[in-house]
């Protein structure tokens, strides 16, 4: 990657906050040619971003690194929220951070860095993830959970290829959330101090988006029965499935009474799109499965593993990773069976895979 100056020419994504404000100052002090790019996204509140973009030029200029903006709204808007949308739709609850790293980040705005629109052409790009990066001897470039595992995002990673990880860098992996807070501290650096969200286009609560740009349709509120020969029971009325994630146990029944003796706390075990039914249950055990399909498997290595194999299979970002057999059903669609069953197995989330020693293997979309 050196040039002929011996200095490596990377283009930093700049939010504005913390994280990746820390990381253009490690690159900037490691001799590194930086230039920081802030990406303007699709947002619902435009001030939001605004004041985001402010807060990448403040630390671009203390850093003394040269700034540009690239207007990624366009493509944001059809990749991002027209996918979580279409998700929706579909009554699946979707993982927009997925998409965003596979086609924003590590797309389009890849794709510019490495090329003239972004100041000219540079050696590499380097983001603010909680996440290290590896080479093997073959040449390979592998992911593994970061130091921080309560702030590791490879989760979100999983969707990339080996063109995408040979010109990435990671400068936070091997630091602490409280180690880079101390350091942007301790360089004076203007950043914004809280300014990650999980759906960052979305301004207050998702339902309020949801019911803004779709379509909802009121149905039945069924109980769930686990033996399909028991008589299910009409508990209720929903608003719209979109409205719902399996799990969910606020909002169900909103003002409605419920018969003599079918007191909660309910859940929402199930949606059925075709007959427009929203399934709960109070009993919580109802929400609990040893077993998942995954399909729109990604494996990061570029080659699918010979398999069956064992993992360790993460169902969403927070979880904790269950031990699991993986195996293949169908092209590009696997069978997870997992040692303990896992709570609220969701249509339309990851199955992210790793190994024992951390590395994050591949993943898939939850059918």
């Amino acid at each position: 990657m050196e040039r002929e100056d011996n200095k490596i020419k990377a283009i930093v994504a700049m939010s504005g906050g913390v994280d990746s404000s820390v990381a253009a100052a490690l690159l900037k002090k490691a001799g590194y040619d930086v230039v920081g790019v802030f990406m303007h996204f699709w947002m619902e509140d435009k001030g939001c971003a605004s004041g985001s973009e402010q807060a990448a030029r403040a630390v671009a200029n203390k850093l003394k690194i040269p700034f540009q903006v690239l207007d990624v709204r366009r493509v944001f808007k059809k990749e991002v929220v027209d996918y979580f949308l279409s998700e929706q739709r579909r009554s699946r609850t979707p993982n927009p951070c997925v998409v965003c790293n596979k086609k924003i980040k590590f797309g389009v705005f890849l794709k510019k860095a490495l090329g003239p629109p972004a100041g000219g052409k540079a050696d590499c790009v380097a983001t603010g993830h909680y996440v290290k990066i590896k080479q093997d001897d073959n040449i390979v470039y592998k992911i593994f959970a970061a130091k921080d595992e309560t702030k590791d995002q490879s989760y979100f990673l999983h969707q990339l290829n080996q063109r995408q990880l040979s010109k990435v860098i990671f400068p936070l992996g091997e630091y602490t959330k409280e180690e880079v807070k101390k350091m942007a501290k301790l360089w004076h650096l203007p950043c914004q101090k809280e300014q990650s969200f999980d759906l960052c286009f979305i301004k207050g609560e998702p339902a309020g988006f949801i019911k803004k740009y779709l379509k909802l349709k009121t149905g039945d509120v069924v109980e769930y029965q686990k033996n399909k020969k028991a008589d299910s029971v009409r508990l209720g009325r929903h608003e719209g499935l979109p409205l719902y994630t399996i799990g969910q146990r606020k909002n169900i029944l909103v003002g409605q009474g419920l018969p003599a003796g079918r007191q909660g706390p309910w859940w929402v075990i199930k949606k059925d799109e075709k007959k427009n039914i929203l399934y709960i249950s109070n009993n919580e055990k109802d929400l609990y499965s040893r077993e998942l399909i995954v399909e729109k498997v990604n494996w990061l290595g570029g080659i699918a593993l010979k398999l069956p194999i064992k993992a360790l299979v993460k169902i969403r970002y927070k979880s904790e990773a269950g031990e699991a057999r993986v195996s293949q059903i169908a092209n590009r669609k696997l069978r997870v069976d997992f040692k303990k069953a896992q709570r609220a197995i969701t249509p339309g989330q990851s199955a992210v895979f790793y190994s024992e020693k951390g590395e994050l293997l591949g993943g898939g979309v939850i059918k």
